[in-house]
């Protein structure tokens, strides 16, 4: 999962870096310097470069936590924390596996075609399973999921 995370990171941060270049070159390129007051393409242009940029530096420190991350191993009975990979099960069977992270909540990944979501121990389901352990029940706004595996 970890090494699935960092290829992901790496990805986007270079197709965003990419994106952020290509928007700066439109936004100082000649033909696009204003004529009037009312020609802001030049001026759009440079939002998107910057917008672009900021997401850009946003992902490389991102990147840069998971690099420096250690991975914890998980014995039965061990508390949850930073690095888990947590499987909870609702009322009707239904599982769903999450990964807590440093950075990049909401970072879906696909492995063998179960869908696993990245969450931060900061997020409102993160903080919430922080120091439970396998068997324990988590409720998430009118829902109640049990904890049925941690690694």
């Amino acid at each position: 999962m970890h090494r699935l995370i960092i290829e992901r990171l790496a990805q986007d941060l270079s197709v965003l870096s990419n994106a952020a270049k290509t928007a700066h070159e439109a936004a100082i390129h000649e033909e696009n310097v204003p004529d009037n007051k009312y020609d802001t393409l030049s001026l759009e242009a440079s939002y998107v470069a910057q917008g672009q940029a900021n997401r850009a530096q946003e992902l490389k420190r991102a990147l840069q936590a998971y690099q420096r991350l250690t991975l914890h191993p998980f014995g039965e009975g061990d508390s949850i924390r930073l690095t888990a990979l947590v499987t909870l099960e609702d009322e009707e069977g239904t599982a769903k596996t999450f990964f807590i992270g440093p950075q990049e909540g909401g970072l879906k990944l696909q492995p063998d075609g179960e869908e696993i979501l990245v969450i931060t121990a900061a997020s409102p389901l993160g903080s919430e399973l922080i120091g439970k352990s396998l068997g324990d029940e988590v409720e998430l706004g009118s829902s109640c999921y049990e904890i049925v595996d941690v690694c």
